[in-house]
């Protein structure tokens, strides 16, 4: 089983190596000799908020490139001022990872090779308390360099695991400590940001629990969304993005490709694959996301590391209370989400507050998170997730009694009409941004499209030197305007983001922008150094679709 339950009490309520690179749920646990991780937990201060934050090993380049003239540097003084203004004098989570090659047991008898954190898919779940400090040591153990990216958190610029950016790539062989100060509680988690290794099995969830949890909860069920195609039939990330960087033909009115119209791959070699069968796919048609709903045909879909056929379980009793941490770490997949015979409440998106809502299902970009509570019924109900376009879906399970348990096929009636989206939430209690005005705007167009796979912000695909102006202070505004015929799920590193231009909108770090769309966001510059702005769509993203966002120095 991939579900680990944890029994929460119920307070009272109270408040690629040729490329720059992008794109990671771990158990606090002992880690077997040689695999996985090893997680010990101390007490008080740490030297993470006035020092450069690790140490690194086996020649990997542990400190940061120096950020060009004018603009703070990752480890400068002001990111260390920030450091040591978040006051973290909570406990100290110390982990040991490793990034490995690795049978992953998909269930149903489907065993590949990938690349992982230790030998589980997702990686065991990592926990921390807001207020605290995590330190985490990553060993690469692959045959290439790797990086580690923490996703959603506002943490200090030198441990954000952007090669090339924020930091060096930690080379095969080599390991790299990662220590900061993790002030806000929420659902996160963490993969590389190189290359398009996230498309493998390096990924894990990060939960920063809250010492003050308002919510009132008996169980906890973290539910990672995912597509799979690396160790199938010999097909691998690269081989597919190589196979996308070749275009597609585009005159049949979607984005075309190789692929067949049922969006589940040809099953055949595609001329001039490096290996394996095409994976590119055609006739993804969303009724919310549009006609281009993703370029990739995935031969499975997962929750939690299981395919549908052999379904994770999740155990609890009639009427218990339980808090779902769902997070899609999809790389060309957004979910559509629903747990049949149960009304959803979310709580949060994107590890923030919002004022409580009820849905029937939800819908995930790549990247977006979303709490919910239900109260859970007698019986076996399935967790259904749509490969939202693509005609497919992942599958877990709850069981609180006797019954026959649902099927791959199982299409619960909850997943009929239109979904609930971050636009339709509002935010809650301190989530709420301050009305102010913008200090300054920032327009970012998005550009490119499947012909040419010329994926870009701006026209000009992605270049570390090249970054988008703000300072520390400063109310910013960003304003999106999609030019493609394609949706993007849009992820801000370092910073959380209100919906809409407007205070009372969700607080987020990774926003849906429709084909053709606008989306206008503000937040505040508190966090000095240098940030990636980008889709996350991890083959858009390593096709150019990025951006820096840098802080001037005063």
């Amino acid at each position: 089983m991939r579900f680990l339950p944890t029994r929460h009490p119920s307070p009272s309520p109270s408040p690629s190596p040729a490329s720059a690179t992008r794109r990671t749920v771990l158990g606090a646990g002992l880690a077997v000799a040689g695999s996985g991780l090893l997680t010990a937990c101390s007490t008080g201060g740490d030297k993470a908020a006035g020092g450069h934050g690790g140490m690194n090993h086996g020649g990997s380049g542990a400190a940061a490139p120096a950020a060009p003239g004018g603009f703070v540097d990752p480890a400068g003084p002001e990111v260390q001022a920030a450091e040591r203004a978040r006051n973290a004098t909570g406990p100290v989570r110390e982990v040991r990872l490793t990034a490995t090659a690795t049978p992953l047991d998909l269930g149903g008898g489907r065993t590949v090779r990938s690349w992982a954190y230790g030998d589980a898919l997702p990686g065991r779940e990592v926990r921390v308390t807001a207020g605290g400090t995590l330190a985490l040591t990553l060993a690469n153990h692959l045959p290439e360099a790797t990086s580690l990216h923490w996703h959603g958190l506002a943490l200090r610029n030198d441990m954000d695991g952007v090669p090339g950016l924020t930091q060096r790539d930690i080379k095969a062989g080599g390991s790299f400590g990662y220590r900061f100060a993790v002030p806000h509680p929420g659902t996160y988690w963490f993969h590389p940001h190189s290359g398009v290794q996230q498309d493998r099995g390096l990924y894990a969830p990060l939960i920063v629990e809250d010492p003050k949890e308002p919510l009132a909860y008996d169980k906890e069920w973290v539910v990672v969304l995912d597509d799979w195609l690396d160790g199938v039939d010999g097909s691998t990330p690269d081989a597919v993005l190589a196979e996308l960087r070749k275009g597609m033909d585009t005159s049949g009115g979607g984005h075309g490709g190789h692929g067949s119209g049922s969006g589940t791959g040809s099953g055949s070699a595609s001329p001039g694959a490096p290996t394996g069968p095409s994976r590119t796919g055609m006739g993804f048609d969303s009724d919310v996301l549009g006609p281009d709903a993703g370029d990739v045909a995935y031969p499975h879909y997962l929750v939690n590391g299981r395919v549908a056929e052999d379904p994770s379980v999740f155990q609890a009793r009639p009427g218990d209370r339980i808090r779902l941490r769902i997070i899609n770490a999809g790389g060309d997949t957004a979910f559509r989400i629903a747990l049949g015979g149960h009304e959803l409440t979310v709580t949060h998106t994107d590890g923030y507050p919002v004022e409580h809502t009820k849905a029937r299902s939800l819908l995930l970009g790549m990247g977006e998170r979303y709490d919910v509570l239900v109260t859970a019924g007698d019986g076996v109900f399935p967790l259904t997730a749509l490969a939202e376009g693509k005609n497919a879906s992942a599958l877990a399970l709850l069981r609180t009694g006797a019954g026959t348990a649902p099927t791959a096929a199982t299409r619960p009636a909850e997943l009929d009409g239109v979904p609930l989206t971050a636009d339709r939430l509002k935010a809650a209690g301190a989530a709420v941004l301050a009305t102010r005005e913008p200090d300054r705007t920032v327009k970012i167009k998005l550009t490119g499209g499947m012909a040419k796979y010329d994926w870009a912000f701006d026209g000009r695909p992605y270049s570390p030197d090249r970054r988008h102006e703000v300072k520390a202070g400063e109310r910013v505004r960003l304003v999106f305007a999609n030019s493609t015929t394609m949706w993007h799920p849009l992820h801000l590193h370092g910073h959380t983001f209100a919906l809409g231009g407007r205070p009372g909108g969700a607080r987020k770090d990774t926003a849906v922008i429709l084909p053709n769309g606008n989306l206008t966001v503000d937040f505040d510059a508190d966090n000095p150094g240098l940030w990636m702005v980008h889709c996350h769509n991890v083959y858009h993203a390593e096709a150019g679709m990025m951006t820096v966002l840098g802080y001037r120095r005063a």
